[in-house]
């Protein structure tokens, strides 16, 4: 059975770490602040100091780190996966991150024989607890098929979608759509509790109809339960709005719905707010996410 590397045990990556060594699979990890790998390593993992350690130890190599900066210290820096990589190892990045910085990571293995796989993932902290993320993959089919059996163990839905990059691009268009479930969701909230309506009842209607969607699902009964710990952090999300934005203008295409939910979420992150999770959009008209008194 390979060893797995990962590195990023924060809120998906210690879920996906279990699922792991509940497969079987001996897994080495690491993370910048070493007690969140407390946990894993009392249910078997292997803390190890460094990236490059981790990738001596290791077979195939995960990585879920937050920012695209913190991508290329991962890969290229000074104690980074690229130190140690050989041609005999997989190295697969989860993080949601640039279409660019991607090709760069693949064209970097290339050079070394080494195998790149860009694959981020959309599911939140539910999927990620459940095993039921959908994974998005960009890179050589050879590579993938290697990496399958290890996704499977984690994920619901996994698929191909082409060449070095194409993971990251699929992992903006979902973004864009979770932009418009999300502020669509807080609206229906706002607009329903102003109508002086039973939310829970209103929740519970509109899910079984036609505007029924994951956030609604998911996020809305966290909003009414004042619930605003992060399946996803509003600074992250932040992060990938803008990443789609700027591609969509390297493309030469508008997306104005994007760009509104963008400067909302940005505002939400200015006001304090960014280590919340995504549904605390509602504090843009609730305070502190308490509904008004009437």
């Amino acid at each position: 059975m390979k060893k797995i590397g990962f590195i990023g045990t924060g809120v998906m990556g210690s879920s996906i770490v279990k699922h792991l060594l509940k497969a079987g699979y001996p897994v080495n990890v690491y993370n910048r602040t070493k007690s969140k790998t407390d946990e894993l390593v009392s249910l078997g993992a292997a803390w190890v100091e460094n990236p490059a350690a981790v990738t001596e130890k290791s077979d195939v190599v995960f990585t879920i780190v937050g920012y695209p900066k913190d991508v290329e210290e991962t890969y290229f820096g000074e104690k980074g996966i690229f130190q140690a990589a050989t041609a005999d190892h997989i190295l697969v990045d989860m993080t949601t991150s640039t279409p660019s910085l991607a090709l760069k990571i693949y064209e970097a293995g290339k050079e070394k024989g080494i195998s790149v796989l860009d694959a981020p993932v959309s599911g939140g902290d539910l999927g990620a607890q459940k095993g039921t993320l959908t994974i998005m993959v960009g890179g050589d089919e050879a590579a993938y098929t290697k990496a399958e059996p290890i996704f499977k163990v984690f994920s619901s839905k996994v698929n191909l979608q082409g060449s070095a990059g194409k993971g990251q691009h699929t992992k903006m268009a979902n973004q864009i759509m979770v932009a418009g479930t999300m502020t669509g969701m807080t609206e229906l909230l706002v607009y329903s509790d102003a109508a002086e309506l039973d939310l829970d009842k209103v929740l519970d209607t509109v899910g079984g109809g036609s505007a029924n969607n994951w956030s609604l699902t998911n996020y809305g009964p966290r909003i009414l339960r004042e619930d605003f710990s992060p399946g996803f952090f509003v600074k992250h999300f932040v992060k990938d709005l803008k990443i789609a934005l700027d591609e969509a203008k390297r493309m030469g295409i508008e997306l104005p719905s994007t760009d509104l939910a963008e400067q909302l979420y940005e505002k939400l992150e200015k006001n304090g707010h960014g280590e919340d999770g995504t549904q605390a959009f509602i504090k843009l008209w609730w305070s502190e996410g308490k509904r008004p008194i009437k």
